[in-house]
C-alpha cells in the first residue's frame, strides 16, 4: 500500500461517523419530528387567517426530518457528504415568499434539523423554545401607526392651499406624493398618518372646491 492510500485512508475514516447506530438515527429523527410538529402549531397560532398557507406548514415539518435525516447521512461518510452537496447545490427553488415570518420559519425549521442531525437535541429544543418566546412576544406587540395614501380630488388648483392646511391639522409631518392637474380638475395624492382618518374625509368632503376624497391603506411599496 503506497503513502498516498494510506492517507486516503486515513482521510476517509477520519470523517466517518460510526458511533451512529440505526436506534440513535431513529431517536433523532423521532425528535426533529416532534420539534416540526411543535412548529407546526406555533405557525398556525402566529400566522394570520388571510395569510396562513397549510400546504407551508406542513411542509416545515418535513423540512425539519429531512433536514436531519441529511446531516445524520452527511456524518457517516465523507464521500457520501461530497456527492450529496453537489446534488443538492444544482437544486433552485423559485416560490415566491408571501411574508417575510415565512422566510424565518423556514430557515427555524432547517436550523433544528441541523441541530438534531449533529445530535444536539437540547440545543434544539432551547433554540424552539427561545424563538418561540421571542416570536410571540413581538408578533403581539401593537403596530406602529401606518400611513394612508390620501386622495384628493377638487374643481380646480386654486384650493390646494386649503386643502393642505387641513391635513397639516391632522398630521404636521404629511408628504405630497403627487399633484394631477387637467383641464377641468386637479389630483392630489398625499401619504398622511392620523389617528382620525374619518374627519379629516368628512372635513375635505365638506369644502366647495373638492369633488370626491378617499384613503385607502398601503403596506410597504404595494398599495391595496
Amino acid at each position: 500500500m503506497s503513502v498516498q492510500d494510506v492517507i486516503k485512508k486515513s482521510f476517509l475514516q477520519g470523517f466517518q461517523n460510526t458511533s451512529l447506530t440505526m436506534g440513535t438515527v431513529a431517536l433523532l429523527l423521532v425528535a426533529a419530528g416532534i420539534l416540526g410538529i411543535y412548529l407546526f402549531f406555533v405557525y398556525r397560532f402566529i400566522t394570520a387567517d388571510s395569510f396562513y398557507s397549510k400546504s407551508f406548514n406542513v411542509s416545515l415539518i418535513l423540512m425539519c426530518v429531512i433536514t436531519t435525516a441529511i446531516i445524520v447521512t452527511i456524518q457517516s461518510s465523507v464521500v457520501v457528504s461530497l456527492g450529496m452537496v453537489g446534488a443538492l447545490s444544482i437544486v433552485r427553488f423559485r416560490t415566491a415568499v408571501k411574508d417575510p415570518l415565512d422566510l424565518i420559519f423556514m430557515f427555524w425549521s432547517i436550523s433544528v434539523g441541523i441541530i438534531c442531525g449533529a445530535g444536539m437535541v437540547g440545543l434544539a429544543v432551547m433554540l424552539t423554545l427561545g424563538a418561540t418566546v421571542l416570536t410571540v412576544v413581538f408578533c403581539r406587540l401593537p403596530e406602529a401607526r401606518k400611513s394612508m395614501i390620501l386622495v384628493v380630488n377638487a374643481a380646480n388648483n386654486d384650493c390646494a392651499e386649503a386643502v393642505f392646511r387641513t391635513v397639516s391639522r391632522y398630521d404636521k409631518r404629511y408628504a405630497v406624493k403627487s399633484r394631477s392637474l387637467t383641464r377641468d380638475n386637479v389630483d392630489f395624492l398625499m401619504e398622511v398618518r392620523t389617528k382620525d382618518s374619518e374627519g379629516l374625509l368628512r372635513e375635505l368632503n365638506e369644502m366647495e372646491e373638492v369633488i370626491s376624497v378617499s384613503m385607502v391603506a398601503h403596506k410597504g411599496d404595494a398599495v391595496y
